[in-house]
């Protein structure tokens, strides 16, 4: 009797729990919706996807009009539904090679200056440089990057197939160790964007609806402290920690790899600054109202999941197809990525980067007050 009186007990609590889930709408939501629609979109972006685009850029020799990788456009014939593929994002020309098996890759070729090259290259637009030195094919990439490995081995193997270089050389690999044009100096900026996104958002939206819900808020009332105070304490704590985070981070990567800040110091700052207020501001605004840790979560991932894999922290964006490069590069952490890089590795100054800190500035106030605004304590 007392074990089915025990059984009965344990059913109930089951029951209770199980029907206190259930009815809130934002913990089914966040917890089974969201991340269904999540695999939708990686799926669609990365799994039905026909053709890889692969960009390259090739240096034009003035001097040299005759060498073979500056006349591809007359050797490969292209069709006419071929011919708007060529010309988009300022690249000259496309070839093609047809896989029915592992998927077509699409190779855009740009005609351009070594300088230019290695703008592109350390932006991510390009991610291996074609050259030819005495009849001989070079090919400049970092060779740490696996994705400019495999354009290689593709693209090697094509040309070479084609018989567009002379048959008088091999080709030659020429390894890209310069300073800015390796795959940890596009790294390195993006996981500081990254941390100071990922340090906010859990640090402070998690740490508001924790103590909301443990109705710890609640005694806060009572006390004559006003709610902007509390909130700019806590991004001031945060923008302490953030900025000791990422120097341990720059250290390291100093001592390791050797990276250096090539540009301005004073425009890294305010870019950093400008930054940590602008995804302080989406914190707020994203933990001004929920006092449900679950749905907490949830609100917090939907921010931050689309922007890490979007906005070019361990890639190039420019590898998503061209319609949605505008709508990435408007996201907070792609402006602030970008941003961090171009004045490590391209020597950006103050000058450079004052539409990007209004940007994020402006952002961090708009988030900001709308977060005040909606803020509860309970």
């Amino acid at each position: 009797m007392n074990r089915n009186f025990e059984k009965s007990q344990l059913l109930q609590l089951i029951s209770a729990h199980f029907k206190e889930l259930i009815r809130e709408p934002g913990v089914l939501f966040w917890g089974i919706v969201f991340p269904i629609l999540m695999s939708l979109g990686l799926g669609v972006a990365f799994t039905q996807k026909t053709d890889v685009i692969r960009k390259v850029a090739v240096i034009s020799n003035p001097v040299s009009g005759t060498d073979s990788l500056t006349k591809l456009d007359s050797i490969f014939a292209f069709s006419a539904k071929e011919r708007p593929v060529m010309l988009r994002d300022s690249f000259n020309y496309s070839i093609k090679i047809p896989d029915q098996q592992l998927g077509s890759t699409t190779f855009l070729f740009r005609k351009t200056g070594w300088e230019e090259a290695l703008l592109l290259l350390k932006r991510g637009k390009v991610n291996l440089i074609l050259a030819e030195k005495d009849r001989k094919i070079e090919y400049h990439f970092d060779p740490q990057n696996p994705d400019a490995q495999l354009s290689y081995i593709k693209l090697s193997g094509l040309l070479e197939s084609s018989k567009i270089h002379s048959t008088s050389g091999e080709a030659i690999i020429k390894p890209l160790t310069l300073t800015g044009t390796r795959y940890i100096d596009f790294l390195v900026p993006g996981m500081i964007a990254m941390g100071v996104m990922m340090s906010c958002m859990w640090g402070i939206s998690y740490g508001i609806i924790d103590r909301r819900s443990k109705k710890l808020l609640r005694r806060m009332v009572a006390t004559p402290m006003k709610k902007s105070y509390f909130l700019l304490s806590l991004i001031t704590v945060r923008f302490g920690m953030n900025f000791i985070e990422s120097g341990l981070l720059v250290l390291f990567a100093w001592l390791v790899f050797n990276i250096s800040i090539q540009g301005n110091d004073a425009a890294l700052l305010a870019i950093f600054m400008a930054g940590n207020f602008a995804f302080a501001g989406i914190a707020i605004f994203t933990s001004s109202y929920t006092a449900n840790t679950e749905v907490g979560n949830g609100l917090i991932n939907v921010v931050v999941m689309p922007m890490m894999v979007l906005s070019g922290v361990f890639f190039s964006y420019h590898n998503f197809p061209d319609w949605s490069i505008p709508v990435i590069q408007k996201l907070p952490l792609t402006v602030l990525a970008d941003t961090i890089r171009s004045i490590f590795n391209e020597g950006a100054g103050a000058s450079e980067i004052y539409i990007p800190f209004a940007t994020l500035t402006v952002i961090g106030i708009l988030f900001f007050s709308l977060g005040l605004k909606l803020f509860r304590w309970h």
